[in-house]
C-alpha cells in the first residue's frame, strides 16, 4: 500500500500540479480547496502527510497546522506548509509545521522534501 498524502491549497493550479508529480511517485494523493474540505478528509481516512497552503481563502494555514498538531489523531502527522510568500517559512515555524516549501517550488525539490518526512514503517 502506498503513502496517503493530502493537498490542501486554493490554487487549483497548484493542487493539479502537486497531484500529477506524486501521483507520478506512487503516491496516493488526495486534495482539497478549503479547510471544510480538509476536515471532511481527515474524518474519511488520515493521510501520511499533508501538504498545506499558508494562506487559503478565508482561513488561515498557521492556525489550521496548530490544531492539527494539538489533536491526539493528527499530531503525528508531518505538515509541509506551502506559500509564495519568502518570509512565511518563519510563520510556518510559528504555525508548527514540520517542514516549508516556497512557491513556485521544484518538482525534484517537492519529491525529496516528502519522501523526507515518508519512512516506510509508516506504510499501513
Amino acid at each position: 500500500m502506498s503513502h496517503r498524502i493530502l493537498v490542501v491549497d486554493d490554487d487549483e493550479g497548484i493542487v493539479e500540479v502537486v497531484q500529477i508529480v506524486l501521483e507520478g511517485e506512487g503516491y496516493e494523493v488526495r486534495t482539497s480547496m478549503d479547510s471544510e474540505g480538509l476536515q471532511q478528509r481527515l474524518v474519511d481516512t488520515l493521510p501520511d502527510l499533508i501538504l498545506l497552503d499558508v494562506l487559503l481563502s478565508g482561513d488561515d494555514g498557521r492556525d489550521i497546522c496548530r490544531s492539527l498538531k494539538q489533536n491526539e489523531l493528527t499530531k503525528h502527522i508531518p505538515v509541509i506548509m506551502l506559500s509564495a510568500h519568502a518570509d512565511a517559512s518563519k510563520v510556518a515555524d510559528a504555525g508548527g509545521a514540520d517542514d516549508f516549501l516556497e512557491k513556485p517550488f521544484d518538482v525534484d525539490e517537492l519529491i525529496n522534501m516528502v519522501a523526507k518526512h515518508l519512512t516506510p514503517s509508516q506504510l499501513a
